[in-house]
């Protein structure tokens, strides 16, 4: 009988896309469940590896004051909303707008990625190279970015109400 051999970690490639400290993001979730009082929710899904976060944001005057979300995904896409749960509290919208676009810009065009509070997500990097492991990457941008659009509605809706 032949001696067949399994490897049990990952192919090399794939070890960069889960490296430690996207693992370590992914098992330290913080500012898990729901916001009573948010201004605005929203969830996004990932239809091809079934990742799901909704998120709950408040916003303090032109800053984002409290935040909460809820997260059924992979390691990347928990990895992601972690980093998000970090550093978006006090974050303006255009920061977390140009944090967003600097995110696509390097899963899909090369780019460094975000600066400033979202530099973490930096990390997520060697995603770039996965093109099916981008939409859940981006989960947690699209959600955030669809709530500060309802917060701006209603505010528009209010203005135009006065």
């Amino acid at each position: 009988m032949a001696n067949v051999s399994f490897s049990e970690s990952p192919s090399p490639a794939m070890d960069d896309i889960y490296n430690s400290r996207i693992l370590e993001f992914a098992g330290n979730i913080q500012r898990s469940g729901k916001l009573a009082d948010a201004d605005a929710s929203a969830e996004k899904h990932s239809k091809l590896c079934g990742s799901k976060v909704k998120v709950y944001l408040k916003m303090s005057g032109d800053v984002v004051g409290d935040f909460a979300h809820e997260v059924k995904a992979c390691a990347l896409g928990q990895a992601s909303s972690s980093i998000m749960a970090r550093h978006v509290i006090g974050a303006t919208p255009a920061e977390i707008r140009q944090a967003r676009e600097d995110m696509l810009a390097m899963l899909k065009d090369g780019g460094e990625g975000p600066s400033g509070r979202f530099e973490d997500m930096r990390f997520l990097k060697p995603v770039k190279d996965y093109k099916a492991r981008h939409a859940s990457t981006m989960l947690t941008f699209d959600a955030v970015v669809d709530c500060l659009d309802q917060v701006e509605a209603l505010d528009a809706a209010v203005v135009a109400d006065i």
